[in-house]
């Protein structure tokens, strides 16, 4: 009784740790939505992250000796990342419309089958093949990860800023995954401060990146607005002149 009682804490803690991820990415991706189409973007992305996770349980301990595929998963995430920072900032400014239910279910779907492999094996390797505490942790996750990106949901409208934190988790999550791809380690063993260091790169250039490309499309929207401006205005000029 006490290792199955030990067991499911440890599980616990894990899936308190793990589940900030997917609540990030589910948080951002739903934000611009309103109303029940938040609500079910929430839920849909929280079982999407929970159906994942039983589907890769079997096959997690196989799919992650494969080389290159954390490497594209985490330029995978990287790219996820600084797209909802790109459209969350570009909300705030200019009041965008709210964005697409299946859009944003897309990209939760895509972020957690990357992120999802590692999550089930920490979880698998405390459960030792115990299907009770295996079912455990993967049925903790989802009330874990449905009030978590709901809480999130609502911090992000209460203060932007999170969305920018948000972002930079994700970054950290894509680097991480990036430096720990077995093709990676074939040639060279990443050291864990070399780690850290290509971690916080990613997550500030998710950040770098989102704001360069809104300024950009800034500018873009701001010229292609003064030019029939211009032209206007020359053109109620001539017409006074004569």
């Amino acid at each position: 009784m006490e290792p199955l009682f030990l067991g499911a804490l440890e599980i616990t803690l894990i899936d308190l740790v793990l589940a900030g991820d997917n609540a990030c990415v589910i948080a951002m991706a739903v934000r611009r939505l309103r109303g029940r189409q938040r609500f079910a973007g929430i839920v849909l992305g929280a079982a999407a992250a929970v159906i994942l996770r039983v589907s890769l349980t079997f096959v997690a301990s196989k799919l992650i000796l494969l080389s290159f595929l954390k490497l594209v998963g985490g330029l995978l995430v990287l790219w996820i990342a600084v797209k909802l920072l790109r459209e969350n900032a570009a909300c705030e400014v200019d009041g965008r419309e709210a964005g697409s239910l299946v859009e944003a279910v897309r990209l939760i779907v895509v972020a957690d089958f990357v992120m999802s492999t590692d999550n089930v094996l920490a979880i698998a390797a405390v459960a030792k093949g115990n299907l009770p505490l295996l079912l455990f942790g993967l049925g903790l996750s989802i009330p874990l990860v449905v009030c978590g990106s709901s809480f999130l949901c609502l911090l992000m409208d209460r203060f932007p800023v999170t969305a920018y934190i948000a972002a930079a988790i994700l970054g950290k999550v894509g680097g991480e995954l990036m430096v720990t791809d077995p093709f990676v380690w074939q040639f060279y063993r990443v050291p864990h401060e070399m780690e850290l260091a290509v971690e916080l790169l990613c997550a500030v250039g998710v950040i770098i990146v989102a704001q360069w490309q809104n300024r950009r499309r800034a500018r873009t929207k701001t010229i292609s607005w003064s030019a029939p401006t211009r032209r206007a205005k020359s053109g109620v000029s001539a017409w006074r002149r004569h």
